[in-house]
């Protein structure tokens, strides 16, 4: 097996919604050829299970993932570090790639509020992907 690309880190608060979406979708769309973590400065109980039911109808299952906690070895050992509203909680390491996807939380919302948020993460999965490819094939 050859190793990733890229590895790539998304960072929310609670790593229940937006960041749990996103790495469902780097996970489904780009497979091996990039690793994905994901994480949040407070991590919550659970996924929402608004954000599980919307990537369930678009084909990716993200429910066994459970919140983890943002460690500082988690943002070294990527490449990418994807923030989504955690403002300052995330440490910053020279030499990585900061992108900040300002995004609505979908914490207390229903499927039909998720669906706009999901469908917006997978336009940006898609243009991070194609940006990962483009700099293997520089």
């Amino acid at each position: 097996m050859t190793a990733p690309l890229a590895s790539v880190l998304f960072v929310c608060v609670h790593n229940a919604g937006r960041s749990q979406m996103a790495a469902g979708f780097l996970d489904h769309l780009a497979g091996d050829r990039i690793e994905v973590r994901s994480a949040g400065s407070i991590p919550g109980d659970q996924v929402n299970p608004a954000a599980v039911e919307a990537m369930a109808e678009v084909g990716v299952d993200i429910s066994d993932q459970k919140p983890k906690v943002l460690t500082t070895e988690a943002v070294q050992a990527s490449d990418y570090v994807i923030t989504m509203g955690c403002g300052d909680a995330c440490p910053i390491f020279p030499g990585k790639k900061y992108l900040d996807w300002a995004l609505e939380d979908p914490a207390g919302q229903g499927v039909e509020a998720v669906r706009p948020i999901r469908d917006e993460i997978k336009t940006l999965i898609e243009g991070l992907i194609a940006e990962i490819d483009a700099k293997q094939e520089a």
